[in-house]
């Protein structure tokens, strides 16, 4: 009885051994490195680097802008042929627009976002959050980031709102550069010295 158990043995480590015996064909994918969102002229809506824009966005076809309004409160829409693809607000404490105001905006924007699980942003930009909404109210533009900073001797809060974040890409993070680099834009184009 014992001699028929050694040839069953055997048996199971012969089928065995292939499996963990390590394969010399498999070759491992190195994890692409993602392109940095960086500051460079064209510009998109004037605060956003249009490379920067079609690099996180991944869109790919022309870009005409909508522009209303001045220094103090404005939008730019870039629409495609059915949707927005990019939208930038801006708005500047001053007449029509008091500082409580301002903070009563980022308030409303932080309680929304914060139900969706938003990212509170780097000091360095102020009182911000970025944040992807599974169903945005009123628009069809999920990836949005707000920040309410100081440009000179006044609030400014500045909006970044987009469709869609191309494959692969860190929304957040990619999100956060933008603002990042339409606030450092905003006080060139208007003038003024960013302040937190």
């Amino acid at each position: 009885m014992r001699h028929a158990r050694i040839p069953l043995a055997l048996a199971a480590l012969t089928l065995l051994a292939p499996a963990c015996t390590p394969e010399t064909d498999i070759i491992s994918t190195p994890v692409p490195v993602l392109q940095q969102v960086v500051d460079s002229a064209p510009y998109v809506c004037t605060l956003i680097p249009e490379r920067a824009f079609r690099l996180v966005s991944g869109v790919t076809g022309s870009l005409v802008e909508k522009n209303d309004g001045n220094e103090r409160n404005g939008d730019c829409r870039v629409p495609a042929a059915t949707s927005q693809t990019l939208e930038v607000w801006w708005m500047q404490e001053g007449p029509g627009m008091s500082r409580e105001h301002l903070d009563f905006l980022m308030d409303d924007r932080r309680k929304v976002y914060g139900r969706h699980d938003g990212v509170v942003l780097p000091t360095d930009l102020g009182d911000g959050m970025a944040v992807y909404l599974p169903n945005p109210p009123l628009t069809d533009q999920p990836y949005q980031v707000s920040a309410k900073f100081r440009c000179g001797s006044k609030e400014r809060l500045i909006d970044i709102y987009l469709p869609q974040v191309a494959e692969g890409r860190d929304a957040i993070k990619d999100m956060t550069e933008l603002m990042r680099i339409a606030q450092k834009r905003y006080g060139e184009v208007y003038n003024c010295s960013l302040h937190t």
